[in-house]
């Protein structure tokens, strides 16, 4: 394993006096708050950021675009998140005109607000370009989700040091670069490793299963009939873009048909992020075969926030697109399969840019692939339905399954910053020095 220890010496007011002290020079004035998130992922990120916050005073005004999660904590979003979740070079120079549109319409709403703050949460290349315009207006801006300039074009801590008072990492793999460059930098762990519900890991999976089924009206229906004559049930989730699940969905799918030609026992249910996301992932399964049809179930309960990490809980292994989701996997300590393909030109750009080995999130922590990947040609049926079956051997399942937990372990005992305190604290810092 990775030794991931890295001294910050932008962490040393952590006590609770000196937060107290903080929090009390914070309420000397209104906060206005302004906040963007560009995916799915983004919208809990910035919902945990928020919730922290209003502990803290119930005043702020929250300004910027986020999603459901977001608006929950008080956010009204100026358009729609979706706008921003764009995947891929590509994709988004077809785009770039109404990105370009929607960043004028953030600058005006945050200029009309008169915003203390900005947190610009993931989404590098538009928050980063937001972020650079008010920094020189004395705006705090802060990057929660640092861009992979660890991964390639180092170069980019220029901008990022130009455009940012602070970053926020999620992972202590990140902290050495901004060391290197005199920048501000915490890690903060991701809010999984706080939220995730420890039920989930207590519960033997039999039991988990049946509650995940008892909750859920499309679940009981799926498995009446079936419930003790499935082999295996593998959780499938190929991701939260409209791009990502008609790129890589019809992978897995392949995949799938080839699984159920040598174990027609095993089962998928597929839980998605909202109602439109299950009407496109369905979309794509109803052009398949019947046979393919009657063993995947597509899922999405609004009832329960939560429900694709139950889902994850309840499945023997995973079989999912690089992202967010691995690290829930891993969280949950659930064997899994990546699969990922991106545009060719994309891919192609990224491969000569690219100086880690890693897409997913286990083996870039590990510094070793624990995890498979299985990335542009290697995604193909064939290579899915052998290596799921090679993984749901038992010493293949127990090696992963040993090593998520050890990589788990490392990442819990580096990340023990709260991302609002930390903010507070490189915010009391700033204005100390100009003072």
């Amino acid at each position: 394993m990775t030794d991931f220890a890295t001294p910050n010496r932008y962490t040393d007011l952590t006590n609770s006096t000196a937060i107290d002290s903080q929090v009390a020079d914070l309420k000397k004035a209104p906060l206005i708050i302004g906040i963007v998130a560009g995916e799915a992922s983004g919208d809990s990120l910035g919902a945990d950021f928020m919730q922290q916050m209003n502990n803290l005073r119930d005043d702020i005004v929250w300004v910027g675009v986020g999603g459901s999660k977001m608006q929950a904590q008080g956010l009204q979003s100026i358009f729609p998140l979706e706008r921003l979740a764009v995947m891929g070079l590509v994709e988004v120079m077809a785009q770039l005109p109404d990105l370009l549109k929607a960043r004028r319409e953030l600058l005006t709403a945050f200029e009309a607000a008169d915003i203390d703050w900005f947190i610009g949460i993931d989404a590098p290349d538009f928050n980063l370009r937001v972020a650079k315009k008010l920094k020189p207006k004395g705006i705090f801006c802060v990057q929660y989700v640092s861009p992979s300039i660890w991964a390639w074009r180092e170069s980019r801590i220029h901008n990022i040091k130009a455009a940012t008072d602070l970053v926020l990492c999620l992972f202590p793999f990140e902290l050495p670069v901004y060391e290197r460059h005199n920048h501000p930098a915490i890690c903060v762990g991701h809010p999984l490793l706080r939220t995730m519900d420890r039920t989930l890991l207590e519960t033997p999976i039999n039991q988990r299963r049946s509650e995940l089924v008892w909750h859920n009206d499309g679940l009981q229906q799926f498995f009446i009939e079936r419930f003790d004559d499935v082999s295996q049930l593998i959780c499938v989730m190929p991701g939260s873009r409209r791009s990502e699940i008609t790129a890589i969905l019809p992978l897995m799918l392949d995949g799938i048909q080839k699984l159920l030609l040598l174990d027609p026992k095993l089962c998928f249910i597929v839980p998605t992020v909202d109602q439109n996301h299950q009407y496109i992932v369905q979309d794509v399964i109803d052009q398949r075969s019947e046979q393919l049809r009657s063993a995947i179930v597509v899922v999405y309960d609004n009832s329960q926030p939560t429900f694709s990490q139950q889902a994850m809980a309840a499945s023997d292994i995973v079989m999912l697109a690089s992202g967010t989701a691995t690290l829930e996997a891993m969280l949950l300590e659930r064997p899994m399969v990546v699969v990922y393909q991106l545009n060719q030109m994309t891919y192609q750009i990224a491969k000569r840019l690219v100086k880690v080995p890693y897409v997913a999130l286990p083996n870039i922590l590990a510094g070793t692939a624990i995890v498979p990947e299985l990335i542009q040609e290697q995604a193909s049926g064939d290579n899915i339905c052998r290596t799921v079956m090679r993984l749901l051997q038992p010493r293949a399942y127990a090696e992963q399954s040993s090593d998520l937990l050890a990589t788990k372990h490392a990442l819990e005992q580096q990340s023990n910053h709260e991302p609002a305190n930390s903010v507070i604290e490189q915010w009391f810092i700033k204005n100390n020095q100009q003072s």
